[in-house]
């Protein structure tokens, strides 16, 4: 898997996936829509940490900067 996510499209997925805990854990989120929003929030955990997003792919887009030689 070659790395296809940019420093700020990771650090936006983070921010996002914290923003959900923490409604989460103040219960302003609950039922469907936490369990939604949690199952988001792993994904994003998830393809941040690794620096890839697989629904990227068929779209050939990368928000990752070109390495310069």
């Amino acid at each position: 898997m070659k790395q296809n996510m940019g420093t700020a499209d990771r650090t936006i997925r983070i921010i996002l996936a914290i923003v959900v805990a923490v409604l989460y854990f103040t219960e302003q989120i609950t039922g469907a829509a936490a369990i939604v929003l949690g199952i988001f929030a792993i994904i994003f955990l998830v393809t941040s940490s690794i620096g890839f997003c697989p629904l990227y792919v068929p779209f050939k887009i990368s928000t990752k900067k070109k390495e310069q030689s």
